[in-house]
């Protein structure tokens, strides 16, 4: 790996590593439903036709349970397939080869059947994309043993991850948010892999371990902030895999800290953070100081209308209301902490994180 490093978005690091991976297998085969639509998957995919062959990249009809069965048997038969859906929903209607087949043949064959399939599946929220597209449903795709399931966050991190996921002999679903699309870092260059097992540590502190996946990553790095300027640090895990679900080293830091909120972003009920509450409990209940706390989407579907989306979605705000009730922060504390993370998006909408985010794809 070259250690020299450029400053890239999320979108052209996915893209850099799709590339790095498929010159370096010629296996390695696209497919999606509008690869050559403008958009290009958000750009992840543009011109990749100028790297690699264009017979290795294949435009499939809108049959999303028939294009991953076509590419659950290429994977049987050598290929290293790659699925870019626009949509996660657009998985929903391929659960069956998703979860019976891809999941499971690796298992029923006695390992005879090698499944190295890659899925690329898009989540995020904006412009009145309402109940049907503004899920992000990693907790259900994490319920089925034989998937491994990665929520990548920062540039770096995602290209080295869809390179190992793609070398990885069983499926693979990556859930990637829109909106991490935009988030930059410095990215090195050439091919490489970054590990898909366990959460990464990316601020180190002494009062509350908070546990984030994805965008509500850089949602609690901005209520982490505001927490410095009060003399308050904070354990803060970049989740990153979803399955398998590895904990160790969530759990010391409980041990430590004794406080633990875990920053879905997804459902609250049913959620991963409910599984990760769950393990830390059983392996360090004698150690918590104060009830751990689950930040998550609530019990009903988005609305489409922005007018609805206040106190939607999960966000630096809320960390903060939580690590108050923890912490025993005092009124007026918290007021000026509340005040610094709602300034700090300035006057954008809601449902839109960046002004360069143009919409609706």
């Amino acid at each position: 790996m070259n250690t020299e490093t450029r400053l890239m978005n999320g979108t052209n690091a996915i893209r850099e590593g799709l590339i790095e991976a498929a010159k370096a297998n010629p296996d390695v085969i696209f497919f999606a439903e509008g690869v050559a639509d403008p958009s290009s998957v958000y750009g992840t995919l543009l011109n990749l036709g100028d790297h690699i062959s264009k017979e290795r990249i294949i435009e499939m009809p809108l049959s999303e349970n028939g294009l991953v069965g076509v590419a659950v048997g290429s994977a049987m038969t050598g290929k290293r397939p790659v699925i870019s859906f626009h949509r996660v929903e657009f998985a929903l209607l391929a659960l069956e080869q998703i979860a019976n087949n891809a999941a499971k043949a690796h298992y029923i064959s006695n390992g005879a059947h090698k499944i190295p399939l890659v899925l690329r599946l898009i989540v995020g929220r904006g412009w009145g994309q309402g109940p049907e597209h503004s899920q992000s449903l990693e907790n259900m795709f994490a319920l089925f043993p034989g998937l491994k399931v990665l929520i990548p966050t920062f540039p770096a991190d995602a290209k080295g991850m869809i390179i190992a996921a793609i070398e990885d002999n069983n499926p693979v679903i990556i859930i990637e948010h829109r909106w991490c699309h935009y988030a930059e870092s410095n990215v090195p260059e050439g091919y490489y892999t970054s590990q898909i097992n366990e959460p990464v540590l990316i601020d180190k502190g002494k009062d509350i371990t908070i546990v984030a996946s994805s965008f509500m990553v850089f949602e609690a790095m901005r209520a982490i902030e505001a927490l410095k300027k009060k003399g308050y640090s904070v354990d803060l895990f970049d989740l990153r895999v979803c399955r398998p679900l590895n904990v160790e080293k969530i759990s010391a830091s409980v041990e430590k800290t004794g406080r633990l909120i875990t920053v879905d972003l997804g459902m609250k009920e049913f959620g991963i953070g409910a599984e990760i509450v769950s393990e830390v409990v059983t392996n360090c209940f004698g150690k918590l100081l104060f009830a751990p706390i689950r930040i998550g989407l609530p019990k009903h579907p988005t609305p489409s209308s922005r007018g609805y989306l206040k106190g939607h979605y999960a966000d630096a705000e809320a960390i903060i209301h939580a690590t108050v009730k923890m912490l025993g922060i005092s009124e007026k504390d918290a007021e000026i902490l509340i005040e610094e993370v709602r300034s700090s998006r300035k006057d954008l909408p809601i449902d839109v994180p960046d002004p360069k985010f143009k919409g609706p794809f």
